[in-house]
């Protein structure tokens, strides 16, 4: 069912769980009251626009820790992401991590630029990367930095360019460019790994390559596929399952 009587969802015995697919600004709103109304919540990405809302959320969650709360991340649940997973499982040495997004330019008037709407394209949107890299990573973020492009001539906006860069407890480091003012022809997305004497590159979600790995040399997609299908299926599989486990903890979606 899709509707938009938030009120009249929230209040219905019969809905167990709801998908929260609106605007950045309600996000946060929206997702205390439906725990406070006992629901499992599926929320599209950002969970929150500040920290303030994103307390108010894990108070609400700490009251009913039996209801699931999944953010759609859906990256790490791609086949080149299990894949990418599998593989550095087995290497204790630290990785390093280096996101290309080549996102492409929004108008200034989009409502994903404007923060008190969209939150910015970097809570937005980049928030995927950093997820990925975490889940990758296989270990805690421990600290980031973030730098966005300066102001300049012709620049409209300077929010949609961004370098981040994180370090994690095991001693693993990663960044992300966050770019917006690149050509369609580049791939939008490309992860390059470097750990142990080896490198893994995939791109656009459709090739992986790897290079000095044993028995492993590439995986190849007819179709891109960046893990939608498997992110709904795995949170309908924590409900089946009585709400729990949740597909991503809380600790690294969260934080």
């Amino acid at each position: 069912m899709s509707t938009t009587d938030t009120d009249g969802v929230l209040a219905d015995p019969e809905v167990g769980a709801v998908v929260i697919a609106t605007r950045h600004d309600s996000h946060a709103d929206l997702v205390r009251a439906a725990l406070e109304a006992g629901k499992h919540v599926f929320v599209e990405k950002p969970l929150a626009l500040s920290a303030e809302e994103l307390d108010a959320i894990s108070a609400a969650h700490a009251a009913r820790p039996d209801r699931v709360v999944m953010v759609g991340f859906n990256r790490r649940f791609a086949p080149h992401a299990q894949r990418m997973r599998a593989l550095l499982s087995g290497v204790a040495e630290p990785k390093c991590f280096v996101m290309t997004v080549n996102a492409g330019a929004v108008p200034p008037e989009h409502w994903t630029q404007d923060r008190r709407v969209g939150g910015g394209r970097i809570v937005g949107e980049a928030c995927h990367f950093i997820d990925l890299l975490r889940f990758l990573a296989g270990s805690p973020i421990k600290g980031f930095h973030g730098q966005l492009d300066g102001p300049g001539a012709g620049t409209a906006v300077t929010d949609d360019k961004a370098s981040i860069t994180l370090t994690f407890e095991d001693g693993s480091i990663g960044t992300i460019l966050y770019l917006a003012n690149g050509h369609r022809s580049f791939p939008k997305e490309r992860l390059e790994v470097f750990t142990a004497g080896r490198i893994l590159q995939l791109d656009n979600f459709r090739r992986l390559s790897g290079f000095g790995w044993p028995k492993f040399r590439k995986m190849n997609l007819w179709r891109q596929d960046k893990g939608q299908k498997q992110c709904a299926r795995a949170f309908l599989a924590a409900l089946r399952a009585g709400g729990g486990p949740a597909p991503i903890p809380s600790t690294s979606s969260w934080k």
